[in-house]
C-alpha cells in the first residue's frame, strides 16, 4: 500500500484530503478542527514513509489560490471598515500581534529555540497558514539546496502550537463572557444599524395616516429622516405601482416597507399604521422575481448607475449574497452571483433578465483572464525586496503579494472590461481547494522530519509556550477592547477570530452570540491581521538567526 501511494501523488493527495475532512468534522465540545485536520493527517502519512510526499508545486499552487480568493472577498469590506471605526479596530489587532511577536521572542530565548521553530511557533499560536508558508518560502530562498529537515522545523512549531491556538482562544472567550456577564441579545439590539445583525428582512405593508407626509415624495422623506429601508410597492386609489423615489404620498395610500424589523417598525409608527394586507400578492400588473447577476456588463457597477427606475420601471428590494439578504442602496455594488429581487411590471421582466444575465451556467465559469492577471500581479508584488535595518531585506512572497493585490482588486471590483471579483460560490470553492492542497502538501512533505525532530525532545515545552502566547494575546485583546475601548463583545470576539484568522473560532463566536455580528468584526481586521502575521513571521526568522 505504501508503495502504491508513494508512486501515485494524486492518489496520496485525495486519500489525505478525504481522511482529513472526515476527522475535521468530529466535534469535541462543539469545536472541530475543520480543514486544518488535513495538515495533521498529512503529517501522519508523511511520518509513515519518507517517500510519501506531494510535489512542491501542489502546495504552492494551493497557497496562492487560497490567499488570493480570501483577498478578493475581503477587499470591499476591509476598505469600507476604514471609513467607520476600522482604523481603531485594526490598530488594536496590530498591537496584539506585536505583543504575540514579543512573547514568541521571549519564549525563543528561554527555551533556546532555533529561529525556524520559533517562526513556526508564532504562526501556530496565531493559527495563520499563510505566515507558515511565507516562512517556508523564505527558508528555501536563503539556503543552498532544499534541506527537508530544516523545512520541517517551522512545521513542527506550527503543528504543536496550532491546537491550543484554537482551544486557547475559545477558553478565553468562554471564561471572560461569563465573568463579565455579557448580554449578547442587548448588544445585538444596539448594533443593528451596522447591518450585521443576521436578521431576516421584513416586508410590512403600512397605511399612510400622518398628514405631515402628504404631498411629499418618498425620496424627500427618506433623505430627511435618514431611514434605512427600501419602499417596494405603492397603492394609490387602488392603482398598484413601484414605490419610486419621485412618487408623492397621500393619506390612505398603502406602501410596502422592507428592512430589518426594528427599522421597519420605527418607520411604520411615524408614517401611519401597519396593516395585514400584502401588496405583493397581487401580481397581475406588478410582478417580482429573483434574478442572478451573471452579466459582466452589470457586475462591479453601482445600482444607481443602472438607472433601473427610469429605464426599466423597476426597483431592487433586496439582494441575496451567499446565504444572506442585503438591503440595497443606491451605492451598493453588484457582484457576480448576487440574486437581486426586482419589482416591476410583468412586461419588463424579460428585459431585466437580459440586463442582469440570469445564467447559472455563466456563474459556474471562472474568468481565467482576470484570475490569471490578478494572481500574476500579486506574485510580482511578492518578489519586491523590502529593506530592513542592517542591510537585510525580506519580501511578501507568494503568500503576502497575492493577498495585498487581491485586497485592492477586490475593492476596485472592475477595471474597464475586466471584472476582478469572482462569483461567491466559485470563490468559496477555489479557496477550499487551495487550502486543502497547501495543507496536504506541507503535511506530507514534513511528516517524516517532523517525527524525527520531535523524537529529540522539547515538544512539551513548545506546546506550553504556544498555549501561553495564545492565551495572553486573547486575554489582552478582550480586556482592552471590552473594558477600555468599550467595543461590544459581539463584535470584539469576531475581531479576535479575525486577528487569529481562524474560521473555527468565528463559528464558535457566532454560536455564542446567536447572530452574525461577529462577521462584521472578523472581516474588518482579517486582511491586516494576515499581512501583519506574514511580515512578523518572516522578521522572526530573519532577526533570530
Amino acid at each position: 500500500m505504501l508503495d502504491l501511494l508513494a508512486g501515485s501523488p494524486l492518489l496520496l493527495l485525495f486519500v489525505v484530503s478525504a481522511i482529513g475532512y472526515l476527522i475535521g468534522r468530529i466535534r469535541i465540545g462543539g469545536v472541530s478542527l475543520g480543514v486544518a485536520a488535513v495538515l495533521f493527517v498529512g503529517l501522519a502519512f508523511g511520518a509513515l514513509d519518507e517517500r510519501l510526499k506531494l510535489p512542491e508545486i501542489l502546495y504552492l499552487f494551493g497557497l496562492v489560490l487560497f490567499v488570493y480568493t480570501i483577498g478578493l472577498s475581503s477587499g470591499p469590506g476591509f476598505f469600507a471598515s476604514l471609513r467607520r471605526k476600522g482604523v481603531r479596530d485594526n490598530l488594536l489587532v496590530l498591537g496584539v500581534i506585536l505583543l504575540a511577536t514579543a512573547s514568541t521572542v521571549a519564549a525563543s530565548f528561554v527555551l533556546s529555540l532555533p529561529a525556524t521553530i520559533t517562526a513556526g511557533l508564532f504562526a501556530g499560536s496565531l493559527t495563520n497558514t499563510p505566515a507558515l508558508a511565507a516562512v517556508l518560502e523564505q527558508l528555501k530562498g536563503t539556503t543552498d539546496g532544499v534541506n527537508e529537515a530544516l523545512l520541517a522545523e517551522p512545521v513542527v512549531g506550527y503543528s504543536i502550537a496550532y491546537p491550543m491556538g484554537v482551544l486557547g482562544m475559545i477558553l478565553a472567550i468562554y471564561t471572560l463572557q461569563r465573568l463579565w456577564k455579557v448580554d449578547y441579545a442587548a448588544e445585538a439590539a444596539q448594533l443593528r444599524e451596522l447591518g450585521g445583525g443576521g436578521e431576516q428582512l421584513l416586508n410590512q405593508t403600512v397605511r399612510i395616516t400622518n398628514a405631515e407626509f402628504a404631498g411629499h415624495t418618498i425620496a424627500e422623506i427618506t433623505a430627511e429622516r435618514g431611514w434605512d429601508v427600501v419602499f417596494g410597492r405603492l397603492s394609490h386609489d387602488g392603482q398598484l405601482m413601484p414605490a419610486f423615489g419621485s412618487a408623492r404620498l397621500a393619506i390612505g395610500d398603502l406602501i410596502s416597507v422592507i428592512g430589518v424589523p426594528d427599522e421597519v417598525q420605527r418607520v411604520a409608527a411615524v408614517v401611519g399604521r401597519p396593516v395585514d394586507e400584502s401588496l405583493d400578492r397581487d401580481r397581475k400588473t406588478l410582478d417580482f422575481r429573483r434574478i442572478f447577476v451573471s452579466s459582466s456588463q452589470v457586475a462591479g457597477k453601482r445600482l444607481r448607475d443602472l438607472n433601473l427606475p427610469e429605464t426599466y420601471g423597476a426597483i431592487v428590494t433586496r439582494i441575496r449574497r451567499g446565504d444572506h439578504d442585503l438591503l440595497p442602496h443606491a451605492d451598493t455594488v453588484l457582484e457576480l452571483g448576487d440574486r437581486v429581487r426586482v419589482v416591476t411590471r410583468r412586461e419588463n421582466m424579460e428585459s431585466l433578465n437580459k440586463l442582469f444575465g440570469d445564467s447559472y451556467r455563466q456563474l459556474s465559469e471562472i474568468d481565467v483572464v482576470s484570475l490569471g492577471l490578478g494572481i500574476a500581479l500579486g506574485l510580482l508584488l511578492g518578489t519586491i525586496p523590502i529593506p530592513l535595518p542592517g542591510g537585510s531585506t525580506f519580501s511578501l512572497g507568494i503568500a503576502g503579494g497575492p493577498l495585498i493585490a487581491a485586497l485592492f482588486l477586490g475593492w476596485r471590483e472592475r477595471t474597464g472590461p475586466i471584472i476582478w471579483s469572482l462569483p461567491y460560490s466559485a470563490n468559496l470553492t477555489l479557496r477550499q481547494v487551495g487550502l486543502t492542497l497547501f495543507l496536504a502538501g506541507v503535511g506530507t512533505r514534513s511528516g517524516f522530519s517532523f517525527v524525527n525532530t520531535l523524537a529529540q525532545g522539547g515538544g512539551f515545552a513548545i506546546f506550553i509556550a504556544g498555549a501561553l502566547i495564545t492565551c495572553i494575546s486573547a486575554v489582552v485583546m478582550l480586556s482592552i477592547g471590552y473594558k477600555l475601548l468599550r467595543i461590544p463583545m459581539s463584535l470584539l470576539i469576531g475581531m479576535l477570530a479575525g486577528m487569529q484568522t481562524q474560521p473555527a473560532l468565528l463559528g464558535f463566536a457566532i454560536e455564542q452570540t446567536r447572530s452574525d455580528l461577529p462577521n462584521v468584526g472578523y472581516t474588518t481586521v482579517y486582511p491586516l491581521a494576515t499581512i501583519a502575521k506574514i511580515i512578523c513571521a518572516q522578521l522572526l526568522l530573519t532577526l533570530l538567526v
